[in-house]
């Protein structure tokens, strides 16, 4: 079963592929995600790791572990809250 681990506090330089060999000594990685701003295109420090077995064996031997010179948080993933859709976009809105 596909399990979706949070990966918080990440240095801003990591890469995928490291996301990827960090997690993969503990089972087998599907994917891992850097999120970054839209905009900038940046890191904003946090990742997702999709994995098929030992998601529990990361989370245990990672969570707290260092990567670079950042203690990192790792948990499984919770399920994306609904937001309300065009929340403060009418403040932009031009009035014609």
């Amino acid at each position: 079963m596909l399990k979706k681990l949070y990966v918080g506090n990440l240095p801003f330089d990591a890469t995928a592929d490291e996301l990827r060999e960090l997690f993969s000594a503990h089972g087998r990685v599907m994917s891992a995600t850097i999120c970054t701003d839209r905009e900038t295109g940046a890191s904003r420090g946090f990742a997702f790791v999709e994995m098929v077995e030992g998601a529990e064996e990361a989370i245990q031997a990672l969570n707290q572990a260092r990567l670079g010179n950042r203690s990192l948080t790792v948990n499984e993933a919770k399920p994306r809250e609904d937001r309300p859709s065009g929340a403060g976009r009418d403040r932009y809105a031009r009035t014609n």
